[in-house]
């Protein structure tokens, strides 16, 4: 079995939530109906109840509209077919691969609030990296919980990667540690896990801008990426978590935890929708290996297979 067909099982594993409901309620609803203006009502009713956003609800409809129009669909059976051709349309050709500096170390912040899945998604990355034989450093810079670094050494241990800790210290003096530690010790990736905090939080949210400015300032040119970690259980709100981070630290990436946990994972197609934010990486499930790259094809492919 190839890498992309190992990649797209464990994608459509990964949506099987969504795809039973989502995927199951249009096929109802569209079998054998004619394309009237109740159907489309029910068919925007449950893109929203998926988290597609109602913006996105909306345009699908549109869409939906102008292609009977023309003559392109003619009944709720041509429907599905319609919907994955267009989905696919959504995601303009972009390069969703991380930057990474001509000059070791490239630097990565994850930022996010606390319950997102953000430490886990920093094992994820470690991981992902360290597969491609790379020498990953890890920043605990989540130093107001202790679990939160004791976590991510946990992960460290197992993954094989070093880290750079102080439990209880100035975040930002964790960072320009690890910093130094990962020139000095020639690392390739540095990852920066930052402090949970609520997107509401002003305060809190200049901390992360001091800590990306330490990182500016110890390294040329980096942070080189931004990654915020959105839980895609928390549907909607993702998306203004996501507006707040984005206007405090420059985000330049999402890492959607928890796919496989939900039955909405049409909050992808909203995050592309109403945040000019690329979708990075995926996770889907609870181990370091459970991630894998966003390809807007495969998804839409998974969410109807």
């Amino acid at each position: 079995m190839g890498i992309f067909s190992k990649a797209f099982d464990k994608l459509k594993a990964g949506l099987a939530k969504t795809r039973q409901k989502f995927f199951g309620a249009i096929r109802m609803l569209v079998s054998g109906r004619q394309l009237d203006e109740d159907l489309m009502d029910e068919l925007e009713a449950t893109l929203i109840q998926a988290d597609f956003g109602v913006a996105s609800a909306m345009k699908i409809r549109q869409d939906l509209q102008a292609a009977f129009k023309d003559k392109r669909i003619g009944s709720g059976d041509d429907v599905i077919g319609f919907l994955k051709d267009e989905l696919k349309k959504y995601w303009p050709p972009a390069d969703r691969s991380l930057r990474i500096s001509p000059t070791p170390p490239t630097v990565v912040l994850v930022a996010g609030i606390n319950g997102a899945g953000k430490t886990t998604s920093v094992a994820k990355l470690a991981y992902q990296f360290k597969s491609e034989g790379k020498k990953v450093c890890l920043a605990a810079a989540d130093t107001f919980r202790a679990a939160a670094v004791e976590q991510l050494d946990i992960w460290a241990n197992r993954i094989g990667v070093e880290i750079v800790k102080g439990s209880g210290s100035d975040p930002a003096a964790v960072v320009y540690d690890a910093c130094d530690a990962a020139v000095g010790r020639k690392a390739d990736i540095l990852l920066v896990d930052t402090a949970g905090r609520l997107h509401t939080q002003d305060n809190l949210m200049r901390e992360l801008t001091k800590i990306r400015n330490v990182v500016a300032k110890k390294i040329p040119s980096a942070p080189h990426e931004v990654l915020l970690v959105l839980d895609a259980t928390t549907g909607q709100n993702a998306i203004n978590q996501a507006k707040a981070f984005a206007a405090a630290i420059d985000v330049t990436g999402i890492f959607l935890a928890k796919l496989d946990g939900t039955a909405k994972g049409g909050i992808v197609v909203a995050i592309r929708n109403e945040v000019n934010l690329p979708v990075k990486f995926v996770g889907l499930g609870e181990t370091y290996e459970d991630v894998e790259p966003f390809d807007p094809d495969q998804f839409v492919e998974a969410l109807f297979a």
